[in-house]
């Protein structure tokens, strides 16, 4: 679960990370008066949960109430990468004399989370990797957190003045412990900066959430932004199936994480792209059957489905009659194919077979079958 930016400066806030003030207006009004109880020049930013929002026109530094008035009525309501902006954090203009990154990712090769800092700050941490990747340290962090030395060392790799040194390394510590407490993935400033005077300020903040741990935190659940989020994955979430729009145009409804990576890979392999990344789990409900159609046809990049089931747990004659409910209720236009072995086969093909619906064994010869239903429908 992605936080915007005023939201996860509030948890680094209370984590003892020094974080400039500011205040979250949506209207015009709003703004001006946030604007007057900091002083100018301020910095009007659009809150919506993507990167890139300054080279969109997303940040701007004002330095008077008319300038505010037009730039945060020019943000406000406007859309980036598809997402409307109803929000602007209005916050003072920092005297920056140097920027850095500190961030906290999860290293999967390694499975334990990673401190990564960097002298280049301001910038993506991608494509500084990718150009200098010199200008990166990166250290291995555990359950125990940052120990001190393994901070002051990251300090003395950002900034050689000892005085900023001192400041730095007590905010990495702390930013670490954020990281462990929220239960995060990605914990990130960028820029940490340097004031011209001396000070040590989180500039920008970025946090997401591990979705698994939501049930320990029902204070950062509530921060949930649903209208930044895509619909599918609101209903899934709501009818408990496992669902991630992608950018392909073949529809998956699958029992089993492992078997939807299977398909998924299949589609690749034999030249499709999937749609979707959908686990109705082990349940044989009807009912999430339903659900899953529900949402691939609410999906209009969706030119055909795949149902891929291997019966265990999953009965396959209760698939096949939760599909033939979804077929009654949504009156489904789009070309299915079906793919069924185990529990209760014969009973499924039998289900199906009554409405003249066939389904193969073969996985391959689904996925390819599949695949061509999709180009006809283009």
């Amino acid at each position: 679960m992605n936080l915007h930016e005023y939201q996860s400066k509030g948890l680094f806030r209370a984590a003892g990370i020094p974080v400039p003030p500011g205040e979250v207006a949506s209207r015009v009004e709003d703004a001006l008066q946030a604007a007057e109880r900091f002083g100018y020049p301020v910095v009007v930013k659009a809150q919506v949960l993507i990167g890139g929002r300054g080279k969109a026109g997303g940040i701007k530094v004002v330095r008077g109430g008319e300038d505010l008035s037009r730039e945060a009525g020019r943000i406000l309501g406007m859309e980036l990468r598809g997402l409307k902006v109803s929000r602007v954090l209005i916050t003072p203009s920092a005297d920056i004399a140097r920027e850095y990154y500190a961030g906290i990712v999860l290293d999967r090769r390694n499975e334990a989370p990673l401190l990564m800092v960097s002298p280049a700050g301001g910038i993506d941490i991608e494509e500084v990797a990718r150009a200098t990747p010199e200008k990166i340290l990166r250290i291995p962090i555990d359950a125990r957190g940052l120990p001190t030395y393994r901070a002051r060392a990251a300090a003395r790799f950002l900034d050689k003045d000892p005085a900023v040194q001192k400041r730095i390394a007590p905010i990495l510590i702390r930013l670490v412990h954020a990281y462990h407490v929220q239960d995060a993935t990605l914990a990130e400033i960028n820029p940490l900066v340097v004031t011209k005077t001396g000070e040590v300020l989180a500039l920008d903040a970025k946090i997401v959430i591990d979705d698994s741990a939501l049930d320990r935190h029902p204070d950062l659940a509530a921060m949930r932004d649903l209208s930044a989020e895509d619909p599918g994955e609101i209903e899934a979430r709501a009818r408990g199936l496992s669902y991630v729009k992608l950018d392909g145009t073949i529809g998956c409804v699958v029992n089993g994480a492992g078997l939807a990576m299977a398909t998924m890979d299949l589609i690749q392999f034999h030249g499709g792209k999937p749609a979707n990344f959908l686990d109705i789990g082990g349940s044989s409900n009807p009912d999430k059957v339903e659900a899953a159609m529900h949402i691939l046809t609410g999906d209009s990049r969706v030119r055909a489905v795949l149902f891929n089931i291997f019966g265990g747990i999953t009965r396959c004659d209760d698939v096949a009659r939760g599909l033939l409910l979804a077929l009654d209720r949504l009156k489904v236009r789009i070309p299915i194919v079906i793919r069924l072995t185990g529990t209760n086969e014969r009973e499924a093909r039998e289900i199906l077979g009554e409405r003249g619906l066939i389904a193969l064994s073969d996985m391959d010869e689904a996925v390819r079958a599949v695949i061509a239903r999709a180009a006809e429908a283009a």
